[in-house]
């Protein structure tokens, strides 16, 4: 019987189809957790070929339903805290309690867009919702957790881009460097009522993230979308000593651990999930 039976938990940028929050909800809930997916958009759209017709979070629901465990949709923006206290009253008022966050949302914002040609719109933009959404998520659902009694776990997705500059991703980078420190912070705070509370630094994993970025590439290039991503991961593929990307399965087996009994005595760290790329 797995240890996270009976447990409730919440992820959050779950419904991307190869996103890691999806991989992560459907991990969690084989291991016994019933499963809250959120998102704001419930259904993104997948630039991936083969992709298309995806459900988004309903999708999702169904396929936690088939482990055997319950499954929750909600749509929310993590930068509004009245959207936030309605989801963590949703999630209570169905299961009870949480026992588990699993922050996984972000946006990439432009890539290859240095500092002075940068809108401040786009700086905000990620400011608000890579930072800024991350401090509102993990306030409420502690709150939660500390009203509940019972301890929890919380697990940030950060970004190996918030350990060293990244050269045209400035705001992106600065954002993850943020929740490195909010991670180590709060887990000094609510090491008390036995809140576990570390982070992942995934490094390049094969996620939905940089669609949008692909395709700006192939439309300079007049190369194909596909042809773009394989162009551009392979290059990437040849910094890493595993020689590959990583897959948000492997993000997902990360997760598990640090949401399991056997990760009780670590808090406060945040690992590097990038094939020793670091």
């Amino acid at each position: 019987m797995s240890n996270l039976k009976g447990k409730v938990a919440l992820v959050t940028g779950a419904a991307s189809k190869r996103g890691m929050g999806h991989a992560v909800a459907l991990r969690l809930a084989r291991e016994g957790a019933d499963v809250v997916v959120a998102d704001k958009f419930a259904a993104p759209k997948s630039m991936f070929p083969g992709d298309e017709g995806w459900g988004g979070l309903d999708e999702i629901v169904k396929e936690i339903g088939a482990t055997g465990r319950q499954g929750l949709a909600v749509t929310l923006d993590i930068n509004v805290s009245k959207e936030i206290d309605a989801t963590i009253e949703k999630i209570v008022k169905k299961f009870g309690r949480i026992d588990i966050l699993v922050h996984a949302a972000a946006i990439r914002g432009p890539v290859g867009v240095n500092v002075v040609d940068l809108s401040e719109k786009d700086i905000r933009a990620i400011i608000d919702i890579d930072l800024v959404g991350a401090f509102l998520i993990c306030k409420a659902a502690a709150k939660q957790m500390i009203t509940g009694g019972k301890g929890g776990k919380i697990v940030i997705f950060c970004s190996l881009a918030g350990t060293h500059g990244v050269a045209g991703s400035a705001a992106y980078a600065a954002a993850k460097w943020g929740t490195i420190g909010l991670t180590k912070s709060l887990a000094l705070e609510l090491a008390k009522y036995k809140i576990n509370v570390n982070g992942i630094n995934p490094g390049m994993i094969v996620t939905n993230l940089r669609d949008e970025s692909f395709q700006k590439m192939a439309e300079a290039e007049g190369i194909t979308w596909e042809e773009a991503r394989k162009k551009d991961q392979g290059a990437l593929a040849n910094r890493i000593p595993w020689g590959r990307l990583g897959t948000p399965e492997e993000a997902a087996d990360l997760t598990y651990f640090l949401c399991s009994k056997e990760s009780d005595y670590v808090t406060g760290e945040v690992i590097a999930l990038g094939g020793g790329v670091t």
